[in-house]
């Protein structure tokens, strides 16, 4: 198996931005240094309600395993959220009406995943091919006005050869 590795290194930061962010607290400040942010004066905060849609392109297409959001205030941790991939947009409207398939993935989020910065693990398979990734909060833990979020991480590796050499090795398995 591959090294699992932070995909971050991979972000297109001009493409990067996140929807109903506060002005001083945004996304791209968590995600500038390309690594998994570890200042405490540094988060994303949401605006005008719980909700935030986070914008991740990358530079490059990336299988995705697993990711980490962290936050510091449990009662404004994230708990509802939905991935989505590969839009060249996605509204509020869009998003929070949206069931899987058409959401990659759904999933709610613990108190003790967010505070210790847990690795969640995706559906692999839907997370194949991926030139961006939406992530949509729907809600957070304690029903609070704002959202926040002091870092993401997402693990995963770049495709090799735009991914077709990824398939030669598909049924070699029982040549053995």
């Amino acid at each position: 198996m591959e090294e699992e590795k932070s995909a971050l290194e991979h972000l297109e930061l001009s493409q990067v931005n996140c929807l109903n962010e506060a002005g001083e607290h945004t996304l791209r400040s968590i995600v500038a240094s390309r690594k998994k942010n570890t200042s405490p004066s540094t988060y994303l905060l949401s605006d005008v309600d719980q909700e935030l849609i986070l914008n991740l392109h990358f530079n490059q297409l990336v299988k995705i395993r697993s990711i980490v959001i962290q936050s510091s205030v449990e009662s404004q941790a994230p708990k509802t959220i939905k991935l989505f991939i590969n839009r060249p947009a996605i509204g509020f409207e869009e998003a929070g009406d949206a069931v899987e398939p058409d959401a990659a993935q759904i999933f709610q989020l613990t108190p003790e995943q967010v505070k210790e910065g847990k690795k969640i693990p995706l559906r692999f398979v839907r997370f194949q091919a991926v030139n961006s990734l939406h992530i949509f909060v729907a809600s957070n833990m304690g029903d609070e006005d704002e959202t926040r979020i002091d870092a993401i991480d997402i693990f995963g590796a770049p495709l090799s050869g735009g991914g077709l050499k990824d398939l030669s090795g598909l049924g070699k398995e029982n040549d053995d």
